[in-house]
């Protein structure tokens, strides 16, 4: 279905169509601004329960009214997180999507996607994130843009343009797909053995290692920056080995691994490369956020 095309049912079976074409997208734009499986898919349930009680014959247009309702929604979510995030045991990280099943997560775009593009825009407020969100991700129009924020449309260019900034002076150039699994299969290699010197071969002079664990025993509280003690640290994840398995997946729209356990994943470790090797490391291994990883898939076939 055109999402910009008016609705024209009443009944609520038309009503879930309608609906459930356009899930994906608005669970794209919830979880881009949030950076959250869990509060995404929240946020989504919020919007289909309004969808029904809605008086959906004076909907001219069902996509511009759920990416509406979605973006404001999700905007109120991020600005209550800000202060939960407060009060995380360590670095916070978004938590990852499959996206080899669900491949833009909605999106015509991959931007705003990777894990640490969400991690830098968590440093927006919640409106400079949706503006961004909407317009680079989703390619919506200034003029809709400032009418879902409440915003002049001149104020909304200025918003996505600082933004841009913002993430321009944080991001590096990528490299391709094949080189980024490279660089991530020998990392995990040189981990397998505890070798110090092939780890730091493959590491950035000033690579950052990140953990999010929210507190777990043993799990670094700050981050770790510099080839020497993250592959000194990094060395520490042969106890992997041999008990737990990996497995290179795709998450964000990345090659990353994710070590497993007795069928359950107990890591998922996201880089991001560049010309010089691995510039950063995410390491996630919250259950709560590895299992919002697993329900990726279980998203593209649930009904409202």
């Amino acid at each position: 279905m055109d999402e910009r095309q008016p609705f024209t049912g009443d009944s609520l079976d038309e009503a879930a169509d309608v609906f459930q074409a356009l899930r994906p997208r608005l669970f794209g734009i919830a979880y881009r601004i949030l950076g959250s499986v869990t509060e995404a898919e929240d946020v989504v349930q919020d919007v289909w329960v309004r969808w029904q009680g809605a008086d959906r014959g004076a909907v001219l247009d069902a996509g511009a009214f759920l990416a509406r309702i979605t973006t404001r929604l999700a905007i109120n979510v991020a600005q209550s997180a800000r202060v939960r995030r407060e009060a995380y045991v360590g670095p916070w990280l978004p938590e990852p999507v499959d996206t080899s099943v669900d491949p833009q997560v909605g999106a015509e775009r991959g931007e705003a996607l990777e894990l640490a593009v969400l991690v830098v825009l968590e440093k927006l407020n919640p409106v400079e994130r949706a503006a961004y969100v909407l317009r680079e991700a989703f390619d919506y129009p200034y003029d809709e843009i400032a009418g879902m924020l409440q915003l002049s449309q001149a104020n909304t260019r200025q918003i996505v343009s600082r933004a841009r900034k913002r993430l321009s002076a944080e991001r590096r150039d990528p490299v391709d797909t094949a080189e980024h699994r490279r660089l991530l299969e020998a990392f995990v290699a040189a981990a397998q053995h505890g070798d110090v010197a092939a780890l730091e071969s493959v590491l950035s002079a000033d690579v950052v290692a990140y953990a999010d664990g929210n507190g777990m025993r043993g799990v670094a509280r700050t981050e770790v920056v510099g080839a020497g003690r993250v592959a000194r640290i990094s060395a520490f994840a042969r106890k992997f080995f041999p008990g737990f398995g990996y497995a290179v997946v795709e998450a964000n729209g990345l090659p990353s691994l994710l070590f497993v356990h007795d069928g359950e994943a107990v890591a998922l470790v996201s880089a991001t490369v560049g010309p010089d090797g691995i510039e950063t490391l995410h390491w996630i291994l919250t259950p709560d956020k590895l299992r919002a990883y697993g329900r990726s898939a279980q998203r593209l076939t649930g009904r409202p």
